[in-house]
């Protein structure tokens, strides 16, 4: 029998230890690495932006380098629709990936903490629900705006992380946010002045209200390097109040119209903290295995915030263009060419893209009206996303219908119909229903079938409120 020294009982020892403790490092890392294998998911929403408020759409009077970026390094799309031309029930769109008029959500929600259904239907599964099926950790910040009662918190809808307020605009500056609870309030007047939310706590801000979610944003993308995340970074400019620091104001001296100069101002604002989110993802390695969406909620209220909707008809709350064709760009370093996409595509396909890619099942009782984008950004699916485009605006009574290149509008219950060709006419100024009925009729029946899948809203906005001088009434849910 062979007797080895103790030396060599050691060197061995040793050794086999250090095969074993390698071997268990690189187990970890390759666990770790499949782990890690979903994409990160990270929208950026303005509120109120106008189509041609970002460079990559031609502005010229204010820079968005940041914003840029995204298109220039991924998928800039000309043809981008929102689910509604008015922030609330557009964000219900996006976040279920499904038209809300199926579930009657087709007013801005009023402010109203008490009441459980004022907002989104406990029925519909959020975009951050569905992702949690398979481990991600999904934060919002910013704007909710889909129902201030607390069932309807975003905590309560999916997410893991909040950092902002739950109506509908907000003041910016901190001495202007003086209402410490959020919840011992009944107004939209008065909920522009809360303290912001952290999960369920208020607390004061410091800086100016964009440069607070800028920094947490930052935050939220460091913390969460290591696991699969979603980021839903909801700014609310530059909605109303018209508020900016001399920081940014200084920058656009030169454009005399005060409204335009704080709008801009606002915008360059959202730009800087876009450019350290994106700074931040290379910095973390993360940009390559990281979807990085950016939109506006629906179109610029021209003159109300001073945006510029370009080309487009009117803004804000109508039918024709202006109101929900917005700014939509995608980045995803690691799997799509740089290029520009001219199709139809709806900010519902955010839902179905990031579900298909993950793997996340959604709710077989409630299919998505998005697509997943990105077999049509490739080249691997002919065809387009979505052949057809719907609107419907209940209390407005108008309807709006993009297939193809053609759009058929119709006011006041139908009775008042017009065709147009985006593709020959994309502000809308040359009315063809009378040289192509047919046309007409055909987009008039896709209305009809459409309208006869939806149902009626199931609360009342904001605008009734207004109407009754801000005194909330309630609406039983149907």
């Amino acid at each position: 029998m062979k007797i080895l020294s103790k030396s060599s009982i050691s060197i061995r020892h040793i050794a086999g230890t250090f095969l074993i403790l390698s071997l268990i490092l690189l187990l970890g890392s390759c666990q770790s690495s499949e782990e890690n294998t979903s994409p990160n998911l990270i929208v950026i929403m303005v509120d109120d932006m106008g189509y041609t408020d970002v460079s990559f759409n031609g502005c010229e009077d204010i820079p968005t380098p940041n914003i840029d970026r995204i298109a220039e390094n991924g998928i800039r799309f000309t043809s981008a629709y929102t689910t509604y031309s008015v922030c609330s029930p557009s964000r219900a769109g996006f976040i279920t990936g499904r038209y809300p008029q199926r579930f009657g959500y087709e007013r801005n929600v009023q402010y109203r903490p008490g009441d459980p259904n004022m907002g989104l239907s406990k029925d519909e599964m959020t975009l951050a629900s569905n992702l949690k099926q398979v481990g991600y950790h999904s934060g919002i910040i910013g704007k909710w705006h889909m129902g201030a009662h607390p069932s309807n918190h975003p905590l309560n809808r999916g997410f893991d992380e909040f950092y902002g307020h739950l109506g509908g605009g907000h003041q910016y500056f901190p001495e202007l946010i003086d209402i410490p609870n959020g919840y011992e309030i009944n107004s939209e007047k008065e909920s522009y002045r809360t303290w912001i939310m952290r999960n369920h706590e208020h607390e004061p801000i410091d800086e100016y209200l964009t440069d607070e979610f800028s920094n947490e944003a930052v935050s939220f993308v460091e913390r969460n390097a290591d696991k699969p995340f979603f980021l839903y970074l909801a700014y609310n400019a530059p909605h109303a109040p018209m508020q900016a620091t001399e920081k940014y104001l200084s920058r656009f001296e030169n454009i005399e119209n005060v409204r335009r100069r704080t709008y801009a101002a606002m915008v360059s604002a959202v730009d800087d903290g876009v450019g350290r989110v994106m700074d931040k993802l290379e910095e973390l390695g993360l940009e390559e295995n990281t979807l990085v969406f950016f939109l506006s909620d629906n179109g610029g209220p021209e003159t109300k915030n001073g945006s510029d909707n370009g080309p487009l008809r009117e803004g804000q709350g109508s039918n024709y263009e202006g109101g929900f064709r917005v700014p939509f760009a995608l980045q995803w370093k690691g799997d799509l060419k740089i290029g520009t996409y001219d199709a139809p595509v709806s900010a519902m396909d955010i839902f179905a893209t990031i579900s298909e890619l993950s793997g996340a099942p959604g709710n077989p009782d409630h299919p998505l009206d998005g697509v997943n984008l990105i077999p049509y950004l490739k080249g691997q699916q002919d065809g387009v996303p979505h052949e057809t485009i719907y609107l419907r605006k209940y209390d407005n009574k108008k309807f709006a219908v993009r297939h193809g290149d053609y759009k058929f509008v119709s006011f006041e219950n139908n009775t008042r119909q017009e065709l147009y060709h985006l593709g020959e006419d994309i502000g809308e100024m040359n009315d063809l229903a009378a040289t192509y009925p047919g046309k007409l009729n055909e987009l008039d029946s896709l209305r009809e079938k459409w309208n006869s899948e939806l149902i009626d809203p199931v609360f009342l906005g904001l605008i009734h409120t207004e109407a009754w001088g801000n005194k909330p009434k309630k609406v039983e849910k149907k």
